[in-house]
């Protein structure tokens, strides 16, 4: 019997739409757990036994029902907060019940056998910024000079030894956490890679609320997004200085700019595949810099990054193709 597919995200993730309709095209079963209805959507029984265990997992709505045990691959995508049958649970009501929650949902993922694109323990070690800067050079990038302090005084000499502009970006999501906050309590959207000038600079003291990330600004000839799934690299180029308004952060996607394949020496794919692979991961998406010198600089890695906007913008790069065909293949070896 064929092992079962299990998606695990949240209820607006395209990504997930996608590669559910290819699966379900190819008359392969598949089962997905939107964590943002979860638990309320959701029936679960896990019993231990003196000598075996059942866990099933059902959609009320749907009635689709998945015994844990028959998963072959699980692709985790984006996680989101847990819903209850209550909205308006009090505040330690609502926290009990999202660590009660918590520990079942994760009680469930963790003890599931098959291939994994990624599993959270790996992914949750890939997100830290600090460490991926690190690991990068040991795998050969040139990484840009960086500082991560809540000192403004550390930041005004770190300005000033550089060669050229220091910029600012987020450590963790340039979303500012707005996909964590209720829609009534939200106040800014984005924060986006930003050149900090001697306006910013006066205001410099109040890093001393929040460690920021500073680095150089390195100057680009185009930029690169690296995409690995499984064993396959896919490669974009993105001519970002062609527009002002996409030099220093390309993600401005109301300004067209060229996107198109790129070959990568079979070098830099093994190094792209490696660092990946370090983490234990089978997906991940990588930003990298290429400089007027044809130097290729790390920026950031995202375990769980966005590939569609690339597929949409190059469709040579058939990614969500990929997505489907590892999860299938993997989930058939798992018979």
């Amino acid at each position: 019997m064929d092992k079962k597919i299990l998606i695990v995200s949240n209820s607006y993730d395209i990504h997930a739409d996608l590669v559910m309709e290819k699966l379900q095209a190819r008359g392969v079963e598949v089962f997905r757990l939107n964590q943002d209805n979860f638990p309320r959507d959701y029936g679960i029984a896990i019993q231990h036994g003196v000598s075996n265990v059942s866990c099933e997992l059902g959609q009320l709505k749907s009635g689709q029902s998945l015994n844990l045990l028959d998963v072959g691959a699980i692709w985790t995508r984006k996680p989101a907060p847990f819903r209850f049958i209550s909205d308006d649970l009090p505040a330690q009501e609502r926290a009990f019940a999202n660590a009660e929650t918590a520990h079942l949902f994760n009680s469930i993922l963790f003890s599931l056998d098959g291939f994994w694109m990624n599993h959270p323990k790996a992914n949750r070690t890939a997100l830290w910024k600090g460490e991926q800067l690190q690991r990068a050079a040991k795998f050969g990038f040139r990484v840009p000079r960086t500082l991560i302090s809540n000192d403004p005084e550390q930041v005004r000499q770190f300005k000033q030894v550089l060669p050229g502009e220091m910029i600012v970006k987020t450590l963790s999501s340039a979303s500012l956490s707005v996909e964590d906050v209720e829609p009534e309590f939200r106040q800014a959207g984005s924060l986006m890679t930003t050149i900090v000038d001697e306006q910013h600079m006066t205001s410099i003291d109040a890093v001393r609320e929040l460690p920021c990330l500073f680095q150089e600004y390195v100057p680009k000839q185009y930029e690169l997004r690296v995409t690995i799934i499984g064993q396959q690299v896919f490669a974009a180029r993105i001519d970002s200085q062609r527009d002002q308004r996409t030099a220093i952060d390309y993600r401005d996607f109301s300004v067209d700019i060229p996107y198109q394949p790129e070959r990568l020496s079979s070098e830099l794919q093994t190094r792209c595949l490696g660092f990946v692979e370090s983490y234990g991961l089978s997906y991940g998406a990588m930003d990298l810099i290429v400089t007027p010198d044809n130097e290729y600089v790390f920026l950031e890695n995202n375990p769980s990054g966005q590939f569609l906007f690339i597929e949409q913008l190059v469709p040579e790069l058939s990614m969500s193709d990929a997505v489907t065909d590892l999860l299938i293949r993997q989930s058939r070896q798992r018979r």
